[in-house]
């Protein structure tokens, strides 16, 4: 018989660093477009597991010294290797019980709707779009949603679906969502990713966290945005959902705007673009990175992509990484203001003052 002690265990042996486990009605009223009960309509129960972050892969861009660790290890190592490794040995005990195991990682694909603004897909057909790609001879890599899918059957939704993986971790009972959009759990703060199995087992459920709060709303992810790309606490700008009777908030990040800051950190944070570059900004291609224009989208986006692209030092299969500002402000604070990451480590995070370039 399957048992939830059964799926941690093995979860644990994998290598998985913690595993939850929620019924699936928590889901409901959730957006269709992004509500994961479309998935796997007979799925009983939702499996997250988080995977921590090695504290030590954000220390080169604490120092400066070095960018690429944090997007190869924390998002490629840990979406591309670790996570589908451990969803495929739990899978397997699912399965081997006679359950299906609908294994969901993390894949940095596209959704229906844009993760950024929440817009759908492109709604001309594809005959019609591709004439106008033809046309223009050009194409963005940037969208940021499907461009011409359709639902396969009558009261269905269009692929590919992709649920809010934070949403579904506090449904899990793994943690809380912060002020800065980011998944917060009481043993790493905001250092982990998560990847989920959905079974049609009926499994025990664990509660939703309910301890102490683990966001100070202390505002230090605020101040420490290169781009001002997270609201004031204070400001009233925030997003909230109502989970299954649980209250989640954070700030409604401007999205586009924290996309093009996290991959080019601009003018005081990026040490790989010569500052004579920022200073002609060419046809107003940095317009958006310079402050001069408050419009953040798409457009903004493939301007400031085109004038810096040559400038990554590496890519790594993901968006090269030159912020982690919000997470490196909240690692330091809940080090040292006695907040879920206190005496986690013998020595802080941050020893000395951030740096920042004097250009």
């Amino acid at each position: 018989m399957l048992t939830s002690k059964m799926i941690k265990e093995a979860a644990l042996a994998a290598g998985a660093d913690m595993c939850g486990i929620a019924p699936m009605s928590r889901f409901d009223g959730a957006p269709d477009e992004m509500n994961p009960q479309f998935l796997f309509p007979e799925a009983k129960s939702c499996i997250g597991f988080v995977f921590r972050i090695p504290r030590g892969v954000q220390r080169g861009i604490e120092e400066g010294t070095q960018f690429y660790q944090y997007p190869s290890m924390a998002y490629g190592g840990i979406n591309e290797i670790f996570a589908p490794a451990v969803l495929y040995q739990v899978g397997k005990v699912i399965e081997d019980e006679g359950y299906e195991a609908f294994v969901y990682r993390n894949t940095g694909a596209r959704g229906v709707v844009s993760d950024m603004d929440g817009s759908p897909g492109n709604t001309l057909s594809p005959e019609e779009q591709i004439e106008i790609n033809e046309n223009a001879k050009t194409s963005t890599a940037h969208h940021r949603s499907v461009q011409f899918t359709r639902p396969a059957r009558e009261g269905s939704v269009a692929p590919d679906l992709q649920f809010q993986f934070r949403i579904a971790a506090v449904a899990c009972g793994l943690g809380e969502i912060g002020w800065s959009k980011m998944l917060l759990t009481p043993e790493f703060g905001p250092l982990q990713r998560v990847a989920f199995i959905f079974t049609d087992a009926e499994l025990e459920y664990d509660e939703m966290y309910s301890g102490e709060p683990l966001c100070r709303r202390c505002g230090a992810c605020v101040r420490e945005c290169p781009g001002g790309c997270i609201p004031p606490i204070n400001s009233g700008k925030k997003v909230t959902v109502n989970l299954d009777g649980k209250i989640l908030e954070w700030g409604d990040i401007d999205m586009w705007r924290c996309y093009a800051f996290y991959t080019h950190a601009g003018r005081y944070y990026n040490p790989f673009v010569p500052k004579e570059v920022w200073d002609k900004n060419e046809d107003g291609s940095l317009d958006l990175m310079e402050g001069v224009t408050d419009i953040a989208n798409e457009q903004e986006i493939m301007k400031v992509y085109t004038a810096l692209q040559k400038y990554f030092p590496s890519w790594v299969g993901y968006n090269m990484a030159k912020c982690g500002g919000c997470i490196r402000a909240c690692v330091s604070v809940l080090e040292k203001k006695g907040g879920c990451m206190a005496n986690r480590f013998k020595e802080p995070l941050r020893t000395k003052k951030a740096w920042k370039l004097d250009r």
